[in-house]
């Protein structure tokens, strides 16, 4: 079993892991090793999970006086992160987002790349301002991608969300700080702004950019990972799916992710190996 360790120091915009060393009026005042201090409001606490001394994760934040405080509610994406938020509220000076905390995110006016419209999402990065300590979101997101390719090869596996679409596919951040792009003839389900998907590198471009796919790349893989996922919609299924070789296209890319060729070719595989049974009008699980 994993042991917690305690935060050096408070560190706002991320998850800190902090002792419960006092309690007040207002909460639980946490502490991290350098003897700083943070309130946990008595809305968090629970006293029985957090009996005095005890070590427990939180999300540091800034408060509208610009003071740190702590939840034990976690935003929709933390510091250095990329989500799809909400403008619930604008003002002259900025914009404001539902980020999944009490106090909305702001986005400056001089972040964003277009004017912003309550009830609309945007893909944002959230950022720390050093100077003053609070957090903010920017839609300027270029001067954030890291150039260093180094470690990178062909088939690693990342979180990737969805930038924007293109004539030649969807623009993704990958990791959270890479960018990289999704080509449409790679592509068999419906993809949205702000989803976040499981990509493979296929590619690593000289103008510091990733080609992704959504499958693994090389004939081996990419067998067995459909033949995976036949197998596991099958199971699911309690054993039979309508589908044959005559499926239709579109209805197989919904159901299982890829192209009708690679469907068949996947049928074909698993009949020879004995692992289902073509019916007139299903495939079975054996």
């Amino acid at each position: 079993m994993e042991t917690k360790s305690k935060n050096l120091t408070i560190k706002i915009g991320e998850i800190n892991t902090l002792e419960v060393m006092r309690d007040t009026d207002y909460g639980f005042f946490l502490e991290a090793k350098d003897e700083s201090e943070v309130l946990l409001p008595n809305v968090y606490v629970m006293e029985d999970e957090m009996p005095m001394g005890s070590l427990i994760d939180v999300f540091v934040y800034t408060d509208s006086e610009d003071r740190p405080v702590a939840t034990t509610k976690m935003p929709y994406a933390k510091l250095g992160e990329y989500g799809f938020f909400t403008v619930v509220d604008y003002k002259q000076y900025g914009a404001f987002v539902n980020w999944g905390l009490p106090k909305d995110l702001f986005v400056p006016l001089s972040q964003q790349k277009e004017h912003f419209t309550i009830g609309k999402k945007y893909l944002l990065r959230v950022c720390l301002d050093e100077q003053t300590g609070r957090l903010f979101a920017t839609q300027k997101i270029g001067k954030y991608f890291n150039r260093d390719m180094k470690g990178l090869h062909q088939n690693k596996v990342f979180e990737a969300i969805v930038l924007a679409k293109t004539p030649l596919g969807y623009k993704v951040v990958v990791d959270n700080q890479y960018e990289g792009m999704l080509f449409n003839n790679e592509i068999f389900e419906n993809l949205r702004i702000g989803d976040k998907k499981q990509v493979y590198v296929k590619n690593v471009r000289k103008d510091f950019k990733l080609d992704v796919s959504l499958q693994p790349i090389g004939k081996k893989a990419s067998i067995d990972e459909a033949e995976g996922t036949v197998l596991k919609l099958l199971k699911e299924a309690e054993g039979s799916l309508p589908f044959t070789y005559k499926s239709d296209a579109d209805e197989i890319k919904k159901v299982f992710n890829m192209s009708k060729k690679n469907f068949k070719r996947t049928l074909t595989q698993l009949i020879e190996k004995k692992e289902i049974a073509l019916l007139e009008d299903s495939i079975k699980l054996l």
